[in-house]
């Protein structure tokens, strides 16, 4: 008997304007690969493939028809273990990629959403994140950062290089007025928006805010600058863009961070091939001496819980970026919460797949 696949796109609608320094988010259109021993979908995998339209390598035309092209190779197949192959080609298509070691893990799971089990699934631990700042005007980051604060945040991530350098500075003053970097971490994403002319000047600057590390602060792509900017050791810096696209082996990625040393990088499966591709970077910054935390992409539930599932599966413990659950007026329920800065997987509580069923 075969395997049954079969694609489900949805678009997920924001609950806000989302900022980067790439432009404003409204809308984010995933696709779900589900994989079922039967017909009827009695127990089923999922998986999200979820592209960000301008940053990930696979965000281009074809996307669909490589979907449908996976789906009928899985439909050819009679077990897990013979779509090995179909997994390992798509190397050129890291969210596909994603998506399909998703469902896979998952229908060999028993189609439980519990891909790695754990004292995180079992509801008995969570694992610390960030809050999150999206960009915005002045009023709208400050709103953001309280809320984050009373809820029990205790490291901020706050996205800079959309608004003016001053007020995006004063922000940062406010909160180093107030809390001390023991009681509050701050890690800044500029998402590439420094230039080669202001990125030293501004870290220079946001260095007198005791700031954890800053993100990619200026575009992927430029090595020599990336590594000047990282020898500064003004602020530790974060390569995350930069770890997009063709770094397919050990050798490559390891190669990437002896070039440019950077102090941390972030890793988010939908954009750099999954799980296996994560742990070939730590192998990479653990011997390069570099640190690393994981980041969900703006995934739904489904994508997220499979982040977080893994992640807690590496036992670092830094907070991690998973704190996206909330974004959107029509996300997958799912068992994941947030309580006092954690992110939790309550087993009580039920997912619900009935918009794409």
């Amino acid at each position: 008997m075969s395997l049954n696949c079969q694609v489900k796109k949805h678009t997920l609608n924001f609950k806000f304007d989302a900022g980067t320094s790439r432009g404003v988010l409204k809308t984010h259109t995933v696709h779900y690969i589900l994989l079922a021993a039967d017909k009827e979908y009695s127990t089923f995998g999922i998986g999200e493939c979820a592209p960000l339209k301008g940053l990930s390598i696979d965000d281009r035309p074809g996307l669909e028809e490589k979907l449908e092209e996976v789906c009928t190779q899985i439909s050819k197949k009679d077990t897990i273990d013979a779509c090995e192959e179909i997994f390992s080609g798509l190397h050129e298509w890291p969210s596909i990629r994603f998506a399909l070691e998703t469902a896979l893990l998952d229908l060999k799971q028993g189609g439980t959403r519990q891909l790695f089990k754990s004292d995180f699934t079992s509801g008995s631990q969570g694992i610390p994140i960030n809050g999150l700042i999206w960009m915005g005007d002045f009023n709208f980051m400050e709103k953001q950062l309280w809320e984050k604060l009373e809820q029990g945040f205790r490291c901020i991530k706050i996205k800079v290089g959309a608004i003016d350098f001053d007020k995006e500075c004063k922000l940062l003053e406010k909160i180093r007025k107030t809390f001390s970097p023991e009681q509050i971490e701050i890690r800044l994403d500029a998402n590439g928006a420094f230039t080669e002319a202001d990125a030293e000047h501004k870290l220079k600057e946001l260095a007198g805010f005791t700031i954890h590390s800053i993100e990619q602060p200026v575009k992927a792509g430029q090595p020599e600058l990336m590594r000047y900017l990282c020898s500064l050791n003004l602020i530790p810096v974060a390569l995350d863009e930069e770890l997009i696209g063709a770094y397919t082996t050990e050798a490559s990625k390891l190669q990437l961070l002896q070039n440019i040393q950077p102090q941390y990088i972030i890793l988010k499966p939908t954009l750099v091939g999954g799980f296996q591709h994560c742990r070939e970077w730590i192998m990479a910054a653990d011997t390069t001496g570099a640190g690393w935390w994981l980041t969900s992409a703006l995934e739904s539930n489904v994508g997220l819980n499979a982040i977080a599932q893994f992640t807690y599966t590496l036992n670092s413990p830094m907070p991690q970026g998973l704190g996206t659950g909330k974004l959107y007026h029509n996300n997958i329920e799912s068992p994941l919460v947030i309580q006092s800065g954690s992110l939790y997987y309550d087993p009580a509580q039920n997912w619900n797949f009935n918009p794409l069923l």
